[in-house]
């Protein structure tokens, strides 16, 4: 079961992830500044992340605002934790296309594994009558 969801994680992660780089090169393109560009990035790709976790990654169709509250408490976490790092790569390196690659790489790696393990262990774990 591990070996098929992280295989699903990954494909939804990938997913998300393009959903993420669109928006926030989009924004830098329309001058947002990168700290909020960011953080609209990683929404938008978190909108799509919840509903194809949930019902593919996890096979958690059924669920209650428990659920979708936990999801949003970790995705907050994340996202701080996200933005903190792009925003502190590009800070060291100093902004050029490159380190603004690396730091949204950087960023996204670390949040997708804290967001993986939060949803296994917690969001929708096996076993918990308040997330059926």
């Amino acid at each position: 079961m591990l070996t098929r969801q992280v295989q699903r994680f990954l494909i939804v992660g990938f997913t998300t992830v393009a959903i993420d780089f669109a928006v926030y090169r989009l924004l830098l393109f329309l001058d947002v500044p990168t700290e909020p560009a960011k953080g609209l990035g990683f929404s938008a790709g978190t909108v799509f992340a919840y509903f194809a976790n949930k019902a593919w990654t996890f096979d958690r169709a059924k669920g209650d605002r428990n659920v979708f509250a936990m999801f949003i408490g970790l995705y907050v976490a994340t996202l701080a934790i996200n933005v903190g790092i792009n925003s502190a790569v590009i800070a060291v390196l100093k902004e050029s296309e490159i380190v603004l690659a690396l730091g949204f790489l950087a960023a996204t790696g670390t949040s997708a594994t804290l967001n993986f393990a939060g949803m296994r262990s917690i969001v929708f774990r096996r076993g918990s009558e308040t997330s059926n």
